[in-house]
């Protein structure tokens, strides 16, 4: 009995010693909040479909169509990007085919610095923008990419355009460095990282992103063909 005393005492201390620390931990917890629910609100939202704020992006957004039409494309595009280029003229046969069923909204998502001049081009997009030419600029810079895709100075190309649709040329080349420019920009740019964008042309149809095999013409109709057929229900 003697011999056995030592250890049922280092026993019963280990078991006070482990009850205390039990108490302690769920203690600490009842009365601390909830780490992995604050994790989960504060995770920005994106392809991992966590929870959190979408972020509105540069208001008004440049559009084209009524805001209430059934089914509303959102383009988050690169100037420089040769598919976007690609799909331009898609879209605008969409547009054609489709007219007030359809919104379409262009966002800026320039991306750098793997094109060299695609934010200048987004620049001059929104400059033009301030003397309400910004669809006339986009649908330039799209048509005529692989002209100035490969200068080493686009400006002049680019104030060329801006002539060329009747934009105030000095104004223009002032609104460059514009901060409503910069701003607007910046701000399509941190919607597009809320929605998980990584490349272009990333486009959502009704907030659902389309894969890119979607964005063929044909493919693109059926998309639009099926969600009109869900409004009209």
């Amino acid at each position: 009995m003697k011999r056995a005393l030592p250890f049922v005492i280092i026993l019963l201390a280990l078991g006070i010693a482990v009850g205390a620390a039990w108490y302690l931990k769920q203690n600490a917890i009842s009365n601390s909040p909830s780490i992995l629910n604050n994790s989960a609100s504060e995770m920005p939202a994106g392809k991992s479909g966590a929870a959190a704020v979408i972020e509105p992006g540069a208001e008004p957004p440049h559009s084209i169509g009524e805001a209430g039409a059934p089914v509303t494309l959102e383009e988050f595009g690169d100037f420089e990007c040769p598919p976007c280029a690609m799909l331009h003229p898609e879209l605008k046969q969409i547009e054609h085919e489709y007219g007030q069923q359809v919104r379409m909204i262009f966002r800026e998502f320039p991306l750098v610095p793997t094109h060299a001049h695609a934010l200048a081009a987004a620049r001059s997009a929104e400059a033009a923008g301030l003397q309400g030419k910004f669809w006339e600029m986009h649908d330039l810079l799209y048509q005529n990419q692989k002209l100035w895709h490969g200068a080493f100075d686009v400006r002049p190309i680019f104030e060329g355009y801006a002539t060329q649709i009747g934009l105030d040329v000095e104004r223009f080349k002032r609104d460059l460095g514009n901060e409503i420019v910069e701003g607007r920009i910046f701000l399509d740019g941190k919607r597009g990282h809320s929605l998980g964008v990584t490349g272009t042309p990333t486009v959502f149809l009704n907030g659902r992103e389309l894969s890119f095999e979607s964005l063929a013409l044909d493919k693109l109709r059926g998309e639009i063909d099926a969600e009109l057929a869900k409004a009209a229900k």
